[in-house]
């Protein structure tokens, strides 16, 4: 315990730090203004704005819920933390100093801080903790599908819909093979992931359209030769993003964090190969994104390309996990450059990067909403649908002030709550 706490304070610290000086930070929509204030084009109370506008409400309303439901740090409850942290106060020893304090504490805050919430959780007269855990559920299911939204995103409808029945028949041959024990090794029954394949399947059909889709200039890459020093920056700092590397991986090692909820609810589910491969095929996913946005702007993410959570997973112990950790983050800068060209080569695996984000967002949207609506009705049969449905139009009619990600499960915490007031008013009896 005083390991894995010393893990996320230090996390804080780096996480808190590296925003502050501008190397890197985690929210992928932030990544395009930090150059911004770094080049004298915006302030930095306007920078310290954008990022609170940006990040607070996905920390309070996508991370920690999540968090919660699922007994595991979903990285985003740090790490869009310490980006409004590091981002909220000057340049300068002094306040790169403070920024690394505050981010240590807030580390330490959201690790005991989650234990807190779920043992006072329990103490309630009504538990409403197992009926929440159902908030998860439909994410690990669902996820499968975001390639093929992709592809449909990208490559048209009907491209979608054949990636996505490829894959639906993918999922339930690995459902027949598991049930009938078909594949064996040495008379041990190996069962696979249906949804992990079902995902691989979903990537390898946007791969093979995006590759597809090659440039015909054979001029010098654009990337490579207009950001060559924005890139040339992030490899000044590679040494602090390999630390932050090593941080995450390990505490992907303990169980304690992960880096998306699809493989956070495998993990919680004690499928630990299934959220690995998860891991990885989101990493692999999200590639593009990543790397276009460290490219041109020169900042990079906490977590590089994410590659690190699922070598954490799979790494035998902690110290292997930091190791590796570290390694990986400090190939992926040095393969920037080569990214930029392979990128500029193929357009289409460039342009993949915002539609799989945009996908991965519907997904979640959908999935979480379900959830979401499953766990109120599960903590109180009847007005758990009811109060979902009502607060998701609520939030739609009043602009969205709640981004939709987080109308299912902070509607689900606000029932629990609601709930327990009931008991105690005596119009409601917990079921048994």
């Amino acid at each position: 315990m005083v390991l894995e706490a010393g893990i996320l304070i230090l996390l804080g610290v780096v996480g808190a730090i590296m925003a502050n000086m501008g190397i890197a930070v985690f929210n992928d929509g932030l990544r395009p203004v930090v150059p911004e204030n770094l080049e004298g084009r915006m302030s930095r109370k306007e920078l310290s704005v954008t990022a609170f506008a940006m990040s607070f409400g996905l920390v309070i309303g996508f991370g920690i819920p999540i968090s919660i439901a699922g007994g595991i740090l979903l990285i985003h409850s740090i790490l869009l933390g310490t980006d409004i942290i590091g981002l909220s106060l000057n340049k300068g020893k002094v306040s790169t100093a403070l920024a690394g304090l505050i981010g240590g504490l807030y580390g330490a805050g959201v690790y005991f801080g989650l234990q807190f919430v779920v043992s006072g959780f329990e103490k309630l007269p009504l538990n409403f903790v197992e009926g929440f855990n159902l908030v998860g559920a439909p994410v690990v299911v669902s996820f499968m599908v975001f390639p093929a939204i992709a592809i449909a995103l990208q490559f048209g409808v009907k491209k979608g819909i054949i990636a996505f029945l490829v894959a639906a028949l993918a999922r339930q041959i690995i459902v027949f093979l598991n049930t009938e024990q078909l594949i064996t090794i040495g008379g041990t029954p190996v069962v696979l992931s249906p949804e992990g394949i079902a995902l691989v399947v979903g990537m390898i059909f946007l791969m093979t359209y995006a590759i597809k889709e090659k440039s015909e200039d054979t001029s010098l890459s654009t990337l490579a030769s207009l950001f060559v020093d924005r890139v040339n920056r992030i490899k000044k700092h590679v040494w602090i993003l390999m630390v932050s590397g090593a941080l995450i991986s390990a505490a992907a090692n303990y169980l304690i964090v992960a880096g998306d909820p699809i493989s956070l609810n495998l993990l919680s589910e004690g499928k630990v190969s299934e959220g690995a491969i998860a891991s990885f095929a989101k990493a692999i996913g999200f590639v593009p994104l990543i790397a276009s946005t460290a490219i041109a702007t020169g900042v990079y993410g906490p977590a590089g390309f994410t590659f690190v959570f699922g070598a954490g997973i799979l790494s035998p112990n902690p110290l292997v996990a930091a190791i590796a950790g570290a390694l990986i983050i400090f190939a992926e800068v040095w393969l920037l450059t080569y990214l930029a060209k392979f990128l500029d080569r193929y357009p289409g695996v460039r342009a993949s990067g915002e539609n799989i984000r945009t996908a991965m967002t519907r997904v979640l949207e959908v999935a979480l909403l379900i959830g979401g609506a499953n766990a109120a009705n599960a903590i109180v049969p009847g007005f758990g649908f009811f109060a979902i449905a009502g607060i998701y139009l609520l939030n739609e009619a009043a602009g969205r002030p709640i981004v939709r990600m987080a109308v299912g499960p902070l509607g689900a915490i606000a029932v629990g709550i609601i709930g327990n007031i009931l008991v105690l008013l005596g119009l409601f009896t917990p079921p048994q």
